[in-house]
C-alpha cells in the first residue's frame, strides 16, 4: 500500500527505527512494515557482520532511551579515568580505549568482551598485551615502547620522577594520564678521541697534542641526572686535564716520560668523571705535534748532541789504540824473539804487493838489504 513502509533486515544486520527522529526501537532480521502516511518511520540498518562497533553519533541519547534494555543489544563499554579498556573479538585482544571512554558495541555474530586494568604509578602494559598490539602494529600509539639491548640499563621516568631501572629486554608503559619517558643508556666501553689540542708547556713551548680515553659508565643513574649529556661532560674534563698536566711540565720532561703525562691525566679525569656515574679505564696521549720552528730546533739539539757523543767516542777508541801500540812496543823491545816475528810480518806484507822478485845474496842479503828495523 502506499501509506506502509517495508524494510528488510538481514542476518547480519540490525536496524534501529526513528519516528519523527526520535529512537523507537532496535528491529532485528525480517522483513518489516509501518503504516506511515506522512513518512514519519526512519530506519538506519548497520552491518554488524562487518562491524561490532556502533558508528551512530548518538551512542548517548541510544544508552539512555533503551536503559535497563540496553544489554539486550549492545555491550556497554563505560572505562573510568584511571582504567584502560581492553577489547576482545571472538576471543582475541583487537582494541584498546583510553581512560574515560564509552563505546557501544552490537550483539551478535561478533563475540564482544570487554575488560578494564587499572592504571598504576607504574603504568606498565602487561607483557601478553604488548605482544598482541605489536601484532597488531597499534603498540606505539597507546603505549611508550623502550626496548633495552644487552649491555644497556633503562630508565623509566614518570611525571618526571625516576621510578625504575631496567636490563636488557623490552618494555611497554602506557601513555595515558602520566607523562612517560623512557631512555636507555649504554654501558658498553666507550672511546674518546681530544684532538688537535693546542697548548703551552711549563717553558712556553707551543704544541698540539691528540689523545685517546676508553670509558664506561657504571651508575646510569647518576649519568643521566647529574648532567645534561655525560659524553660531553667527560670531553671537557679530559681537555682540562690534559691541559693542566702539559702546563706543569717542560717540552723536555714531555718527550722525555710521556708516561707520566697520562699517569697525571689519569689522576685528575677519573675522579671527576666518577661524579657523574662514568669509569675513566685508561688514557693516552697519541701523538705530540711541534711546530716547524721548533721541530727544527729539536732536530738541530738531536744532531749535535749525537755528533758530540760520536765525537768522545771516536777519541775514545784513539786513546785505546795509542794505549795498545804503547804496550806493543815495550814488548818487542824487550824480546828480540818477538822483534824478529815484527820484522817477517814486514816483509811479508811487502811481498804480498810484489808480482815478481829477485833475490841476490840469500835471505840473509834481503833482510838486511830491504828491511832494517833494528840498527
Amino acid at each position: 500500500m502506499f501509506w506502509t513502509k517495508k524494510v528488510v533486515i538481514g542476518d547480519g544486520e540490525r536496524g534501529l527505527v526513528y519516528r519523527n527522529r526520535q529512537f523507537e526501537g532496535v528491529i532485528a532480521p525480517g522483513v518489516h512494515t509501518w503504516f506511515d502516511p506522512f513518512d514519519a518511520v526512519e530506519v538506519k540498518v548497520h552491518n554488524i557482520a562487518l562491524r561490532a562497533e556502533y558508528l551512530g553519533s548518538d551512542e548517548n541519547a541510544l544508552i539512555d532511551a533503551l536503559g535497563t534494555r540496553l544489554a539486550e543489544t549492545f555491550v556497554l563499554a563505560d572505562i573510568g579515568v584511571n582504567e584502560v579498556g581492553l577489547v576482545a573479538k571472538n576471543g582475541r585482544l583487537e582494541e584498546i580505549l583510553a581512560p574515560g571512554s564509552r563505546r557501544l558495541y552490537w550483539k551478535g555474530p561478533i563475540a564482544i568482551e570487554v575488560r578494564t586494568l587499572a592504571l598504576q604509578d607504574e603504568p606498565d602494559v602487561p607483557t601478553g598485551v604488548a605482544t598482541r598490539l605489536r601484532q597488531l602494529g597499534v603498540l606505539e600509539k597507546v603505549a611508550v615502547v623502550l626496548p633495552v639491548p644487552a649491555e644497556f640499563a633503562g630508565l623509566v621516568f614518570v611525571d618526571g620522577k625516576l621510578v625504575r631501572v631496567v636490563g636488557a629486554g623490552s618494555y611497554a608503559f602506557w601513555n595515558f594520564r602520566k607523562n612517560v619517558v623512557v631512555q636507555a643508556v649504554d654501558l658498553r666501553v666507550q672511546s674518546l678521541e681530544v684532538s688537535g689540542q693546542e697548548l703551552l708547556t711549563r717553558d712556553k713551548v707551543s704544541l698540539r697534542v691528540n689523545l685517546a680515553a676508553s670509558v664506561r659508565i657504571v651508575d646510569p643513574i647518576a649519568a643521566i641526572t647529574k648532567v645534561g649529556k655525560y659524553a660531553d661532560y667527560v670531553y671537557r674534563e679530559l681537555q682540562f686535564g690534559l691541559r693542566k698536566a702539559v702546563s706543569a711540565k717542560t717540552l723536555d720532561e714531555l718527550l722525555g716520560d710521556k708516561a707520566s703525562l697520562d699517569a697525571d691525566i689519569f689522576g685528575y679525569v677519573r675522579g671527576r668523571v666518577g661524579e657523574v656515574g662514568a669509569l675513566l679505564l685508561g688514557v693516552g696521549v697519541k701523538d705530540v705535534i711541534l711546530p716547524g720552528e721548533m721541530k727544527e730546533i729539536l732536530n738541530s739539539v738531536v744532531q749535535a748532541e749525537k755528533s758530540a757523543q760520536a765525537n768522545v767516542i771516536r777519541r775514545r777508541e784513539e786513546a785505546n789504540a795509542t794505549r795498545s801500540l804503547l804496550n806493543t812496543a815495550k814488548l818487542i823491545e824487550e824480546s828480540p824473539v818477538l822483534m824478529r816475528l815484527k820484522e817477517l810480518e814486514a816483509l811479508e806484507k811487502v811481498t804480498e804487493k810484489i808480482d815478481k822478485l829477485t833475490v841476490f845474496g840469500g835471505l840473509d842479503g834481503v833482510m838486511k838489504q830491504l828491511v832494517s828495523l833494528k840498527q
